[in-house]
């Protein structure tokens, strides 16, 4: 759900709940530590009987981001590769009323500038 381009959360409090931690940082959770990873909520019914539980796993950390993005403009991003070379990535185009191509390359080319004029010494 999206107000005004924004992202709702939806906050929910789950009380006494039971929680098994899957971590392979730690042994137990530590307290204030953030952990990246999947939570599942697990449900059983059995005569009768309703149980839940969730079930945290804690993913593998990247140890390096490859290509990391350098710039991110409007219409193109700009990632830096394994070997200090720049690639642009061009951003969905959207057509529709009112586009004009003209006024969108000149976008594209003023957004390039601004882009490598920063990454790129001028020789």
């Amino acid at each position: 759900m999206k107000k005004n381009n924004e992202t709702v959360w939806n906050n929910n409090t789950h009380l006494s709940v039971d929680l098994k931690t899957q971590l392979r940082s730690d042994r137990v959770a530590k307290t204030g530590k953030s952990y990246t990873g999947v939570l599942r909520r697990d449900v059983f019914c059995e005569d009768f009987c309703y149980e839940e539980h969730f079930t945290f796993v804690e993913t593998q950390p990247w140890s390096t981001k490859r290509n990391p993005r350098v710039f991110n403009g409007k219409y193109i991003s700009v990632t830096r590769q394994d070997d200090g070379t720049y690639r642009l990535n061009f951003k969905p185009l959207k057509t529709g009323e009112g586009f004009n191509l003209e006024r969108y390359a000149l976008n594209v080319y003023n957004e390039v500038c601004l882009a490598l004029g920063g990454l790129i010494e001028e020789r």
